[in-house]
């Protein structure tokens, strides 16, 4: 049997507010809060993201939520934070 890491992002759902309902592989859930890139007009690869329209383009890539510009994030990382608490914010 091969292990499966609990951090890998099985499924997201785009809320409103720049903000996704993250589901891992393991059961953990909970919100991302991406306004902070949304809102900072200087986040390099992440600046593309303060496009609403865009910021729904996101998708699943090998357990990885990314945007078609390869914009994505450390699902460990996001793993880590929402199992502390049901929601974090995208550091400023």
């Amino acid at each position: 049997m091969i292990a499966i890491a609990p951090w890998i992002v099985k499924a997201f759902k785009i809320l409103p507010g720049y903000r996704l309902a993250v589901t891992f592989q393991d059961g953990t859930a909970g919100a991302a809060d991406f306004s902070a890139p949304a809102t900072d007009p200087d986040r390099g690869i992440y600046n593309a993201l303060r496009d609403a329209t865009y910021f729904a383009q996101a998708r699943i890539e090998l357990g990885v939520v990314t945007w078609p510009s390869g914009a994505n994030l450390d699902p460990a990382w996001m793993y880590d934070e929402l199992k502390m608490a049901e929601s974090w914010s995208f550091p400023m």
